[in-house]
């Protein structure tokens, strides 16, 4: 016996006749239990026994010492999943390059300077100005400066391919070159019209075709162009000048849905009264007038549109595209 193990006697008379044995009851499947690891589960078995002879009526029931249980194997818990990291983000502004035609001055110029503080690589076109032009590359360490005739194709074609090969790629397009007149309608004439849409227009339309195929290529670009106010409400004495800005901005919304799948946006600022070379040949009385009627009641600098411009051509833009923003004190609400 074991050392636990212990019997149970029963007197039986000799008269009675021996038991019928005791059937076993049916086995019923165990429920799982769970071990616990310092008091081990007992099993009591009643095993059937053979008649008892007459000399020794007497019937045993033992204990038994059950076996130890099986050692339950638990799976092996996962292993925690990593921690997701936020995607990097985009390259900084330091290796991206944009090109400003009409940078030489005004709010070219502003911009050329706003984005050179953000860290672009930065060149610009200008026609006629070259002691301005060179005056900003001395001022922005890195700056380039082209002469281009932006109403030409073939002058065109020349500097954006010497952009390219300064600079090796073009990230961010600004259409800013312009030109204004204030004429009568009745007074314009053929060649008048024509120079008119030949710079405002014609001349984003070829800087656009020559940067898309790179910027396509490389699924990411931005293209921004500076209308104006007078695009979206028309100027007395200015139809050619607004009919050029119109056709900016129609330009600019086609290009953003045509453009868009393709990683590119296309956005357009609509500046109002901003102190430049063309708004300063105004008379006072004109100037005066004009002040009256903007709700904030005083011009715009060129540094106001810079900003909306480098804003539109941010990572924090990524999601604007086919948009005018209005940089006019509140004029063409």
């Amino acid at each position: 016996m074991y050392e636990d193990e212990f019997e149970l006697t029963f007197q039986v008379p000799e008269e009675e006749s021996a038991p019928e044995p005791l059937a076993a009851p049916a086995a019923k499947p165990a429920a799982p239990m769970e071990p616990v690891a310092d008091e081990p589960t007992r099993i009591m078995t009643l095993g059937k026994t053979a008649a008892p002879a007459v000399d020794e009526p007497t019937r045993v029931i033992t204990l038994e010492k059950p076996a130890e249980p099986p050692a339950v194997e638990l799976p092996e818990e996962p292993a925690p999943e990593p921690v997701k990291e936020r995607p990097a983000p985009a390259a900084p502004a330091a290796v991206r390059r944009v090109l400003i035609s009409g940078g030489d001055r005004g709010i070219g110029a502003a911009a050329a300077r706003a984005f050179a503080a953000a860290g672009y690589q930065v060149a610009v076109l200008y026609r006629q100005n070259a002691a301005a032009a060179a005056a900003l590359e001395q001022q922005l360490p890195g700056c380039i400066a082209i002469q281009c005739d932006v109403a030409s194709r073939a002058s065109c074609e020349l500097a954006f391919h010497a952009v390219e090969q300064a600079m090796g790629r073009v990230d961010v397009l600004v259409c800013n070159a312009g030109i204004a007149q204030q004429k009568l309608f009745t007074d314009i004439t053929p060649e008048e019209w024509q120079r008119m849409l030949d710079v405002n227009l014609s001349g984003a339309f070829h800087l656009c075709q020559l940067a898309l195929p790179g910027m396509i290529r490389r699924k990411a670009g931005r293209i921004l162009t500076v209308s104006s106010m007078w695009g979206q409400t028309g100027g007395s004495c200015e139809v050619h000048y607004s009919a050029a800005k119109a056709g900016l901005i129609g330009l600019t919304k086609s290009a953003a849905r045509e453009l868009a799948s393709r990683g590119i946006t296309v956005n357009a600022v609509a500046p109002g009264f901003i102190r430049t070379d063309m708004t300063e040949v105004l008379s006072d009385s004109v100037k005066a007038a004009a002040t009256e009627q903007i709700p904030m009641k005083h011009f715009g600098e060129t540094e106001d549109v810079a900003a909306a411009v480098a804003f539109l051509a941010s990572d924090e833009a990524g999601y604007i595209t086919g948009q005018v923003i209005s940089v006019d004190g509140g004029m063409a609400m």
